[in-house]
């Protein structure tokens, strides 16, 4: 008995494309049944519309979209809620900074210390560990003392001091009624005689013997054109602190010839030549 060929009743390219031609998302061809089955998942819900035959989105997914501009809106909310935040806790603390230069007492001055005061482009912030000793408009005097923890060195220690003693000093001679700021820097010191920093971020205050690095002392005396003239001294560095600051400050000579080599050897015995030579033909 003959096999029936069966390759006889495949379609060929040409009808397969006729047949889906009229298929829609739905998988019908007949207009009608298409209308029911659209009604039915609108009736249920359906979250999309699947269209098997689209060359854009076959599956009906958008995932790598939606992923996409979720992506885009999480940061820009990031972005808003860090400005807001910045300008929020800058007008938060500029509304909660003492104005030395209206009112000055032992309150104003210790909220002065604690929140730190408005200085250049920014604010200046001062040593957690703080005493006011006084702060009065009739005397015309502010003194305070810090103990400063966070510097690892006498230079590092004098230049952080001189500018927080600069930020509260000037701010206070604005006031009218003060003419004299005195600003003390107490720090601990080892066995060795170095200064001690904090450790673990702050949290442990260390534990040497506390002494005096040094006192600033800002006045302000009325000039010629009823303006302002501000004075500062610097007290109180002992012979130890001095010196160690020298060492900081001074730079060594033999710096300068490792850096330069030979070089600067030869540059300074040529000029010497030179010279030799200018003064030996001026004599003849």
């Amino acid at each position: 008995m003959a096999k029936k060929d069966k390759s006889a009743n495949v379609p060929t390219p040409d009808e397969v494309e006729a047949i889906f031609a009229d298929v829609d998302e739905t998988g019908h061809t007949n207009a009608s049944k298409a209308r029911k089955e659209h009604g039915r998942r609108r009736a249920r819900k359906a979250a999309v519309e699947v269209d098997p035959l689209s060359g854009d989105d076959p599956s009906g997914s958008s995932v790598g979209k939606v992923m996409t501009r979720t992506a885009v809106v999480v940061v820009a909310i990031m972005l808003v809620l860090v400005v807001l935040s910045q300008v929020a806790c800058g007008l938060v603390r500029r509304a909660g900074t003492s104005q030395l230069a209206e009112h000055v007492d032992s309150a104003s001055v210790s909220l002065a210390l604690k929140n730190g005061v408005e200085w250049g482009d920014g604010f200046t912030q001062f040593p957690e560990d703080y005493t006011v000793l006084e702060a009065n408009e009739e005397s015309g005097r502010i003194e305070v003392s810090v103990v400063d923890t966070s510097a690892k060195d006498e230079l590092e220690c004098l230049a952080g001091s001189q500018i927080q003693a600069a930020a509260l000093s000037v701010n206070a001679l604005l006031n009218p009624n003060i003419n004299q700021v005195v600003y003390h820097v107490d720090v601990h010191i080892d066995e060795d005689g170095k200064i001690q920093q904090s450790s673990l971020f702050g949290f442990l205050k260390p534990t040497g013997i506390m002494k005096r690095f040094a006192t600033f002392v800002w006045t302000k005396s009325s000039g010629a054109d009823g303006g302002f003239n501000f004075n500062c001294m610097i007290t109180d560095i002992d012979a130890t602190a001095s010196e160690n600051l020298r060492e900081k400050v001074t730079l060594p000579r033999n710096i300068i010839d490792a850096v330069m080599g030979e070089a600067a050897t030869t540059s300074a015995a040529t000029t010497d030549t030179a010279d030799a030579a200018t003064t030996e033909t001026a004599a003849e």
